[in-house]
């Protein structure tokens, strides 16, 4: 309850941009981003199929990692495997001490290593 006399006002919208905000792109750049991402997903799309079905290996993909799975989840790759489900996978890497955010680029080398030798078993 506010006090005999108070007057709340809002404070005052302003239209200027945030000082922290993303500058505006134009349309042009837009499309080509999202071109961009689009041929990145489908990449990783045929990656993890190639898994699936054996054509690519795991230990591979993560020792040395093309570009487009850089920013992957480690989790997401390694799912991605056979006989490799959420609970499996997250064990290896409790095992490996990477944490479950992790992207496939962001590996420290330990990690890559212990990675590596944990799914070659």
């Amino acid at each position: 309850m506010l006090p005999r006399g108070f007057a709340y006002t809002a404070p005052a919208m302003t239209s200027s941009p945030q000082p922290n905000a993303a500058p505006q792109r134009s349309l042009d750049q837009r499309m080509d981003a999202l071109q961009r991402a689009n041929h990145v997903r489908s990449q990783r799309a045929a990656l993890k199929a190639a898994l699936k079905n054996g054509q690519a290996s795991i230990t591979q993909v993560i020792a040395d990692p093309p570009e487009f799975v850089l920013t992957a989840k480690v989790l997401d790759i390694i799912m991605a495997a056979p006989k490799y489900g959420r609970v499996k996978a997250g064990r290896v890497m409790d095992r490996c001490r990477v944490s479950p955010s992790k992207t496939v680029g962001g590996l420290s080398d330990r990690q890559r290593r212990e990675l590596v030798a944990a799914l070659g078993e």
